[in-house]
């Protein structure tokens, strides 16, 4: 349904909705950003956008588009976008519309084929419906991106990745590692500080990093400590692990 796209990337997913994954993947657009390169980023579905005067507008792709300094036009980023607050799928089918794979595939390759590499983020975690037969699992299979996946801190976390983790594997999906979000880094639980390490000895993966706890707003700029925290990470070497 997608074709692999020409250019290296990754496929930020996550355990569930709400962990922050337009956080990261904003972050990790704007590490390709300051490194001079071209970075095309997509949000190829998105549900809970807002109406305005040009219609439906996906605020997660105006944050990967601002950070990323992208040149795409936020329609192209964001090529399918649904009001309610719903599962893809389900939000698709209650505004008695379908999931246009054509559309999408033609907005990543018209990016790709201007860019240097391209972050994709996905919709709540790996086995959200995007359609009647496709999750977005099968979006990331599709693509053949190396996944990210985005984790919460707390009580459960450990569960949940595990679970993400094995479902990208038997997919035969290449996992980049794990990003830690919202870490309380001052005043960490036992929980907090046990949960990191845990997932990576269980699940046999990489600890990529710990993104802090932050408040306010991350536009126009993002929070010292979240780029901090990506620096130190090869994210272009994780992204060609794909090729």
């Amino acid at each position: 349904m997608l074709s692999r796209p020409s250019i290296p990337g990754l496929f930020i997913t996550g355990t569930d909705t709400g962990v922050g994954k337009t956080l990261v993947a904003g972050a990790i657009a704007d590490w390709f950003r300051r490194r001079g390169m071209r970075v095309a980023v997509c949000k190829p579905v998105a549900t809970g956008c807002p109406r305005r005067r040009e219609g439906l507008v996906s605020e997660d792709a105006e944050f990967l588009a601002h950070h990323a300094d992208a040149k795409f036009p936020l329609n192209t980023i964001c090529p399918q976008r649904f009001a309610e607050a719903l599962a893809p799928a389900v939000a698709a089918e209650r505004a008695k519309q379908n999931v246009e794979w054509a559309a999408i595939d033609a907005a990543i390759q018209t990016m790709a084929g201007s860019s240097d590499c391209l972050i994709v983020e996905g919709v709540g975690g790996v086995m959200v419906p995007m359609d009647r037969r496709h999750t977005v699992l099968d979006m990331i299979g599709w693509l053949g991106l190396p996944a990210v996946i985005v984790a919460r801190a707390g009580l459960g976390t450990i569960n949940h990745t595990l679970l993400t983790l094995q479902a990208l594997r038997n997919a035969n999906v290449s996992v980049a590692g794990v990003v830690i979000n919202q870490y309380p880094a001052e005043t960490p639980t036992v929980v907090e500080e046990t949960n990191p390490r845990a997932i990576e000895k269980w699940g046999d993966v990489p600890l990529l990093c710990l993104v802090p706890r932050f408040t306010g707003r991350a536009i126009p700029e993002l929070p010292r400590d979240v780029v901090a925290a990506v620096e130190p990470v090869d994210w272009l070497g994780k992204a060609r692990h794909g090729d």
